[in-house]
């Protein structure tokens, strides 16, 4: 999986977080702090820019989910229990989503994406209940993107030293996910007040 992103750069970083949301148990974490690094200059092979590595990992994982949310919505939930064990797809990581999915409704599929584990199956499902294919990709962009950029961007932040970061993270991968989500909410906030305020200062 190394060898494949030193030498295939971009190409390698976008079908390797495909797979990891078409539920193929491939850690996005060695993917994008890999590609971070690469983008530093810190290990051999190419270096690409970083904000194009930030675009693959994202697009990736984009486009891996809608092959997820495919096999959901023409699959159902029967087909992959029977045959998901051939993309080492299990029945309990199905349920778990599922179950993830029904409590939280469609804005799951916006958190999951930050949270180890769940983000990888939460497409299917969507898929399942037939959430629309524009809606989903638009949660699936919106909490996809501060988790590649979080890993990518700490990638080229320790630059040669990203396998002991991915080591460290295994543990507080939650704390990651965390992070993230405050973010994203103080972007949320904030841009509300300037409309707010840029309203009442026109009347």
């Amino acid at each position: 999986m190394q060898h494949l992103i030193v030498t295939y750069g971009l190409i390698a970083i976008l079908l390797l977080m495909a797979a990891e949301s078409a539920c193929i148990p491939i850690p996005s974490e060695v993917t994008m702090l890999l590609g971070g690094a690469l983008a530093a200059g810190a290990v051999s092979g190419p270096h690409p820019n970083l904000i194009a590595v930030i675009a693959a990992g994202t697009a990736g994982n984009v486009l891996g989910s809608y092959l997820a949310w495919l096999a959901g919505r023409y699959g159902g939930r029967p087909a992959l229990h029977r045959w998901g064990r051939y993309i080492f797809l299990r029945g309990e990581d199905i349920d778990r989503a599922q179950d993830w999915f029904v409590r939280r409704g469609a804005a799951s599929v916006f958190w999951a994406r930050l949270l180890p584990g769940i983000r990888t199956f939460i497409s299917l499902p969507a898929g399942i209940a037939g959430m629309p294919a524009g809606r989903f990709g638009l949660y699936t962009m919106a909490g996809c993107l501060p988790w590649t950029a979080g890993l990518a961007v700490a990638g080229y932040g320790v630059g040669a030293n990203w396998n002991h970061l991915e080591d460290t993270l295994r543990g507080p991968s939650y704390l990651i996910a965390a992070v993230a989500a405050v973010a994203i909410v103080v972007v949320i906030v904030v841009v509300r007040l300037r409309r707010r305020r840029a309203v009442a200062g026109t009347d």
